[in-house]
């Protein structure tokens, strides 16, 4: 998602035995069709690992992922306040989730296959940047 605007840039759907984070350098280089360079990304602590933030600093982009607690160490002061930040950024992005789960029933599959389950998000995600962009048109 664009955390500017609130447009989603790219999406995937998987499967629920999946976890998202397999996935943020795919959605990565899949938003990267926009006229301006994906600078920074943000992201949940779900993603902090060592491949996500050797992607982001491999590819140039900034590491906006959250930090969490290890077995070995202990959240800092300025990680925590870091973290603070971040999720003044990230709240756009999940708005987008709170919206489609109390509005469309977008907290479950509605079909039995993928392909179908996919067209579904899509029509959705495309549905809320038409809603987004008319919203940024008359303000």
């Amino acid at each position: 998602m664009d955390v500017n605007s609130g447009f989603i840039l790219a999406a995937t759907l998987t499967s629920a035995s999946i976890h998202d984070t397999n996935y943020l350098p795919y959605l990565t280089i899949a938003s990267c069709h926009t006229k301006d360079p994906i600078e920074k990304v943000y992201a949940d602590k779900g993603y902090f690992g060592r491949p996500n933030r050797e992607f982001l600093h491999l590819n140039g982009i900034k590491d906006g992922i959250m930090r969490k607690d290890t077995k070995t160490a202990k959240l800092t002061g300025v990680e925590i306040e870091r973290n603070k930040k971040i999720s003044k950024k990230r709240y756009i992005v999940e708005q987008y989730f709170g919206l489609s789960h109390l509005h469309d029933g977008a907290y479950q599959a509605r079909f039995t296959t993928t392909v179908k389950n996919i067209w579904d998000t899509m029509c959705r995600q495309m549905a809320f940047n038409i809603n987004r962009g008319a919203k940024l048109v008359t303000t």
